[in-house]
């Protein structure tokens, strides 16, 4: 047996885990901003807010934001014929709700699909890889709050109309089942921006297994997150 001619070959990155430049070109804090590193004797840790002397992976992780040709280089002289990726929201729509979107943040993507067009690899583009807005947790709830469908959907319906005739593979939520296989608090959090207010106001550094959750609250949530996938697929 072989595999299709047309079979594609590639690998696959989150914007949240790869981009850094954290708060450049117009963009906001997402919610993996928030979220501190850790080593084998140091378990990583959530603080809703920014700490000068902290280690956040997500600010500058492998800098592709800055080094995405010679990345993508890299990708295709692996052989590789597509590349599964992420959008950055909250590079889009810095804060989630925004009237008109973030042209920076547009116009990056648009170089990193004409660079992967340019080695004949195909983009495979997922909508949502847990980067939810932070300002979309503290002032909605998150996909608890049924507001936060239509502000998905617009931002959907911005970047594939935008790339169009640049991407063909969508994908809308990475994980989305993550909340019903883990029911704790960092699941709630980066799956559907859902996270109590105790610890939104927190002022020290959260244990990740001491994030709290409230379970009909996350059900709700996956509710509504289920809506925005299929119409945004409708």
């Amino acid at each position: 047996m072989r595999f299709p001619k047309e079979f594609l070959w590639g690998g696959a990155v989150a914007a949240n885990q790869c981009e850094g430049a954290y708060l450049e070109d117009g963009k906001l804090l997402s919610v993996p901003d928030m979220l501190l590193g850790g080593d084998v004797n140091t378990p990583r840790t959530f603080l809703p807010r920014e700490d000068a002397t902290a280690f956040y992976p997500s600010h500058e992780a492998v800098d592709f934001y800055h080094r995405y040709k010679e990345d993508i280089a890299l990708l295709a002289g692996m052989g590789f014929t597509c590349f599964r990726l992420s959008i950055n929201w909250v590079r889009i729509f810095p804060n989630g709700d925004d009237e008109e979107p973030n042209e920076a943040g547009l116009a990056f993507y648009d170089a990193v699909f004409d660079e992967c067009a340019k080695y004949g690899i195909e983009p495979v583009v997922t909508l949502c890889h847990y980067e939810i807005p932070w300002s979309i947790v503290t002032k909605y709830g998150g996909f608890s709050n049924r507001d936060v469908v239509d502000l998905f959907l617009k931002y959907a319906r911005t970047v594939m109309t935008r790339y169009k005739d640049k991407v063909k593979y969508w994908l809308t939520f990475n994980e989305i089942n993550i909340p019903c296989m883990h029911l704790g608090g960092l699941s709630a959090l980066y799956g559907l921006g859902v996270m109590e207010e105790e610890d939104i106001n927190s002022d020290h550094r959260i244990p990740l297994t001491e994030l709290k959750v409230d379970k009909q609250r996350v059900f709700e949530a996956l509710h509504n997150e289920f809506v925005a996938s299929a119409q945004t697929v409708k």
